[in-house]
């Protein structure tokens, strides 16, 4: 589960009969959504030569031994990206990773059957914001298991008493008894008080492949202890994340929700809140001017298995969460989303269907925009410390070949992209055809 790039360069070379050179393919008589357009283009063919898309123009003949995907004038589309997932976390219970006899190898075997599901999702990337993701990207990028590109932040980094602190009752702080919590060695996350352990938190997440950071700023939902009004981490703090980032060429995002633990994060540099939905109209328009991206989702009020202290700590962020969306997008904010799902697997389903609630604000191809282009741009974030060079998020010439043939127009009919089993023809992923069907 905690997979050093050594170890990752020797499994993607045992991978490599399993990365072999796919043959050319034609999408022949398919109308483009490209991921900025309000408009599907006139019918067109769109070729693709090993991971990338080498030419976008009607009547082309098929090169020799390509495959042919008749369209029938239905629409190509990017793949799609959640900006907020956390890949073995959404695969288990919170009792199957409390259970003693878990293993790394068993976590990560049951993330990797949710990634397959995922990517028959339509999802062909996705940003990691906290948890031991490194081996499951490992072993997808080589073939091991069908899943989406991962950009991996590793284990969040939290103070003690933070969001991340995910210590079991019964665990001692380090600091006095010299034993890291079961979390910490499952990878979930680091507590890292003061300048130099959060130095040593963020710079070891780097050392084993992190594309961005993720960095525990104020309360939140999902844990039973701290509460949502925090601040968590001294602005010092902060900037020590920020500036171990930054010397890797990369980016701290944070967990807020408020305006105070938004402004001092703001303050110390970091480029992305997550969540958010109690923030201001003030605090979002210094977002804007900051260049500061809000990540959201459209979370749910409860969940079955939220106890009713989680709903509680809830319901702040709820009542904020439809002015937040709407003001966000008024003031002109660098918008991602994502859906956050975690310890409820049962969730996952509803993946799509979460990008459906986006109509409460959004047109059809704003919304398409937000989840493919939009969302890509804040993954390009990680600049050299991405892993997966090249463009996502559109379809033109040059771009890496993740695509969505659609049964039907998604701008006049966005519903199409919530039943993915139904009316997703054929997904593919670096070239590489995943699903096809009539």
């Amino acid at each position: 589960m905690w997979l050093g790039r050594a170890s990752l360069a020797l499994l993607l070379g045992l991978g490599g009969a399993a990365m072999a050179q796919e043959p050319a393919t034609l999408f022949r008589n398919v109308r483009v959504f490209d991921g900025t357009s309000p408009r599907l283009s006139a019918p067109t063919d769109v070729l693709v030569r090993g991971n990338g898309i080498a030419r976008i123009a009607p009547g082309q003949s098929a090169p020799a031994g390509a495959r042919v995907i008749e369209g029938r004038g239905r629409t190509l589309m990017p793949g799609l990206i959640d900006a907020h997932v956390h890949m073995v976390f959404t695969s288990m219970t919170m009792q199957s990773l409390l259970a003693p006899g878990l293993t790394p190898e068993q976590a990560t075997a049951m993330a990797a059957a949710e990634a397959e599901r995922m990517l028959l999702r339509g999802f062909t990337s996705v940003r990691d914001v906290g948890g031991p993701s490194f081996g499951l990207k490992a072993g997808i990028d080589s073939g091991k298991w069908q899943g989406p590109r991962i950009w991996p932040s590793g284990p969040t980094v939290s103070q003690t008493s933070g969001h991340g602190d995910y210590r079991l009752p019964s665990e001692g702080p380090r600091r006095f008894t010299g034993q890291m919590s079961r979390a910490e060695k499952l990878g979930g996350g680091w507590i890292a008080d003061g300048r130099d352990e959060v130095l040593t938190a963020v710079r070891e997440s780097l050392r084993h492949g992190a594309s961005q950071i993720k960095v525990m700023a104020g309360g939140g939902t999902s844990s039973e202890f701290d509460p949502v009004d925090v601040s968590q981490y001294t602005l010092d703090e902060l900037r020590a994340a920020v500036e171990a980032a930054e010397d890797w060429n990369t980016y701290v995002t944070v967990h807020a929700y408020t305006d105070r633990s938004i402004r001092r994060a703001i303050e110390a540099g970091v480029k992305c809140i997550e969540h958010g939905q109690i923030a201001s109209d003030e605090m979002l328009a210094l977002m804007r001017d900051r260049g500061v991206w809000l990540s959201l989702q459209v979370l749910r009020a409860s969940t079955p298995d939220m106890t009713p202290l989680r709903a509680e700590k809830r319901k702040p962020v709820i009542e904020g969460q439809a002015r937040v969306w709407a003001s966000a997008k008024r003031l002109g904010v660098k918008l991602a989303w994502g859906t956050d799902y975690l310890f409820e697997p049962e969730l996952n389903d509803t993946q799509n269907a979460n990008l459906l609630e986006l109509k409460q604000w959004f047109t059809p191809p704003e919304i398409l925009k937000l989840v493919t282009h939009d969302n890509a741009q804040l993954l390009a974030l990680s600049g050299p410390r991405s892993p997966y060079p090249g463009t996502l998020g559109v379809v033109r010439e040059g771009a890496l070949a993740d695509l969505i043939l659609v049964n039907g127009d998604p701008i006049t009919n966005i519903d199409l992209m919530g039943d993915p089993a139904r009316n997703f023809a054929v997904i593919m992923k670096d070239g590489r055809i995943v699903k096809t069907s009539p």
